[in-house]
């Protein structure tokens, strides 16, 4: 009796153990479970935060890549463009050179177109020219009537008139104000052809008749004056006051000319 009493004392022992120790590895298992859970969950936040991060990095690298090409873009349109030249506003209303300019081209060509339709009249009229003298220097008879006074055949009126015909309309405001360069350096050739032809017949009147006609003289000093002035708009203008005015004019007497 004392015997199995025993034997069932030790049976509840041992079981007791053994429970124990299951009881024990599960709890083990469990803390190992816990803790390669724990462990995985940093490595994902570790993964999660190194993403962000080259993320970030790669947006900021991309918004000073569309920087840089902003920047290039810009720089290359400046030097497209050339450098800036500095301008003087004037009156916006105005077009071409000063008024001054314009006004006293065109009624020194009106002017000398007046002249011209005169000696033109009395060349074919073969009358004498009203306050001209016949006699020593000034002698309007000897010069008109002269052989130098045909060139090619054509009489020196007739070749004035033409000429101060169109010194009228390439002098006029119009044409000063044209925004075609064409206008100008054909207003240019025409006062260089002129400025020729005065030249030759002054020395005709000089050299060769020995007189001078007060009429012709006065169409002479017309056209030079024409020439200076056609010569000074150019250089303070250019070849296209009319464009370069529309524009605003260049500071200094340079002036747009392309």
């Amino acid at each position: 009796m004392t015997a199995s009493k025993s034997n069932r004392a030790r049976n509840a022992r041992a079981a007791a153990q053994a429970s124990a120790a299951r009881n024990a590895a599960r709890g083990g298992t469990a803390v190992k479970n816990g803790t390669a859970a724990a462990r995985n969950g940093a490595d994902r936040n570790d993964r999660a935060d190194r993403n962000d991060r080259a993320g970030g990095n790669d947006r900021a690298g991309g918004n000073g890549t569309a920087v840089k090409d902003r920047t290039q873009a810009r720089a290359a349109a400046a030097a497209k463009r050339g450098p800036r030249t500095p301008v003087v506003e004037d009156d916006p209303g105005q077009r071409g050179p000063a008024v001054w300019m314009q006004i006293t081209t065109f009624v020194l060509a009106l002017a000398g177109l007046g002249v011209s339709i005169y000696l033109t009249i009395a060349h074919f009229t073969e009358s004498a020219l009203a306050g001209c003298s016949e006699s020593g220097l000034v002698n309007c008879t000897k010069v008109t009537t002269s052989p130098q006074s045909y060139v090619f055949g054509i009489p020196v009126a007739v070749l004035g008139l033409a000429f101060f015909v169109f010194a009228a309309v390439i002098m006029s405001p119009w044409a000063w104000q044209a925004a075609r360069r064409e206008v100008h350096l054909l207003r240019i050739a025409s006062m260089v052809v002129g400025i020729g032809m005065v030249i030759y017949l002054v020395y005709a009147e000089f050299i060769i008749i020995g007189s001078i006609c007060l009429y012709c003289t006065s169409v002479h000093i017309i056209t030079f004056v024409l020439f200076v002035l056609t010569a000074f708009g150019a250089a303070v203008w250019g070849t296209r006051p009319g464009a370069a005015w529309k524009l605003g004019r260049k500071a200094g007497p340079e002036a747009v000319s392309a």
